[in-house]
């Protein structure tokens, strides 16, 4: 082979390009949500690399993240043998806990980072490199805290990005922004709460992100954070609820989301707590969110010895939507 690239370097580079397009349309399967993007990308003679390798790239993720999928049913079987007899944080030293089910098994397809301060406060993103200079790029942020290190480092690491801020316990963004004009000019802030339905004349104003998205003038959100203690369990719901009435995929790009899973709403019974769980993960899977990080809240349990460990940083691509980091 070496030899046939000394002496027909064209030759074998165009040999070589076809044999990686065949292997690119032979690992899409029918129910590869990027197998048509990768067929449509070599019909149209895209050159190798940039989307054909990002395209790649995703359609191995979904393929991994299929295959952890029944990984979990396996588990399921052998700790329940059904989701109703799992218990979230077992006490007769089985060796799993609640997040064992919920792993990040989905790949970025560009750079990973984690923005903002280190410890409590930070997140990861995924591929940020394709909003540094995006006009229009949009942020929204649900439970500041007086603690923005997060969002500064987002605007701080963007050209033109603007964040929208939300969280009814502070009066507005932390220091690392209320403090420094040029990025205290890119953001918005309310102090009112994100919620699975609206109440604006609530104290405190209560909305669902729909409602908040079409009084800002938005269609798409590129980076959305939510910390809201429990109540990103009825948001979402209604989220997602909402885009399937409509026939929409969710409205963001990546979502980066503290999940409580000791809070969830109505849900008292220990037992119930797996099975109401996995119930609400599987509809952001089938809305097209991937889990592509996790962080769990270690400084919690810290802080208070002997609790269980019922809080964990997640980070999400949207596969369904059509939003730069998928390209």
């Amino acid at each position: 082979m070496f030899a046939i690239f000394q002496r027909h370097p064209r030759f074998a580079i165009t040999c070589g390009l076809g044999l990686l397009c065949l292997i690119l349309l032979q690992t899409s399967g029918p129910s590869d949500p990027f197998g048509p993007r990768l067929r449509g990308l070599y019909r149209n003679g895209a050159p190798p690399g940039g989307d054909v390798e990002v395209a790649w790239r995703l359609s191995q993720s979904e393929r991994v993240y299929q295959n952890m999928l029944r990984d979990r049913k396996k588990l399921i079987q052998k700790f329940g043998p059904t989701k109703n007899d799992i218990l979230p944080w077992p006490k007769n030293r089985e060796f799993y806990t609640l997040w064992d089910f919920f792993i990040p098994a989905f790949n970025c397809p560009h750079e990973t980072q984690r923005v903002g301060i280190l410890g409590d406060g930070g997140k990861w993103m995924c591929g940020l490199s394709r909003l540094q200079d995006k006009k229009g790029c949009t942020i929204y942020s649900f439970g500041i805290n007086d603690e923005s290190s997060f969002e500064a480092g987002l605007l701080e690491l963007t050209q033109h990005c603007e964040v929208w801020g939300y969280d009814f316990s502070v009066k507005n963004f932390g220091p690392e922004i209320r403090n420094i004009p040029n990025l205290a000019a890119r953001s918005h802030f309310k102090a009112w709460g994100l919620a699975g339905e609206d109440n604006p004349n609530g104290t405190p104003p209560m909305y669902t992100l729909q409602s908040l998205m079409k009084m800002n003038g938005h269609k798409f959100i590129d980076i959305l954070k939510i910390d809201i203690e429990g109540y990103e369990f009825p948001a979402l719901r209604s989220l997602i609820e909402y885009s399937r009435k409509h026939n929409q995929p969710l409205p963001f790009g990546q979502l980066q989301l503290e999940i409580h899973a000791d809070r969830m709403p109505g849900v008292k019974d220990e037992k119930k707590v797996f099975r109401e769980f996995l119930e609400w993960w599987e509809s952001l899977e089938d809305a097209g969110l991937r889990p592509f990080w996790t962080e769990p809240n270690l400084i919690f349990v810290n802080i208070n010895l002997g609790i269980q460990p019922a809080l964990a940083e997640y980070s999400f691509i949207n596969i369904k939507a059509d939003h730069d980091v998928l390209h």
